[in-house]
């Protein structure tokens, strides 16, 4: 899981599988849109493929890369974890302040004003 996310901390990595979400690209093709060379592309592919987020196929000399989406689903599950672990925090804390705030209006409410006779 690790691996997943560290691909994804990366700008250029996130865009390369937003282009593979459409199909599947050369490393030619995802290199193409930032400013670096066909090595610094391969070193980001490699991380990639590593994480198992990318599938490299070799086609004669041309190196076409495919996007694996069982590992995003993976890092969907255990972020949604994480989501519902702190939804239910905020909720309780949300719940102890309207607590907080109604307990703190309700004295000021009650108390007569001066010169009132109850």
């Amino acid at each position: 899981m690790d691996e997943i996310f560290q691909a994804f901390s990366d700008g250029t990595r996130r865009a390369m599988l937003r282009d593979l979400a459409t199909g599947e690209r050369t490393v030619g093709e995802l290199c193409e849109p930032f400013p670096m060379t066909l090595a610094a592309a391969s070193k980001h592919i490699r991380v990639l493929e590593k994480a198992g987020l990318v599938r490299r196929e070799i086609r004669w000399r041309t190196h076409v890369c495919h996007l694996e989406a069982t590992p995003v689903k993976q890092a969907l599950e255990e972020l949604a974890f994480y989501e519902r672990f702190w939804t239910s925090r905020l909720d309780t804390l949300e719940h102890m302040l309207r607590e907080e705030d109604a307990q703190t209006m309700q004295p000021a409410l009650a108390e007569p004003c001066e010169g009132d006779q109850t």
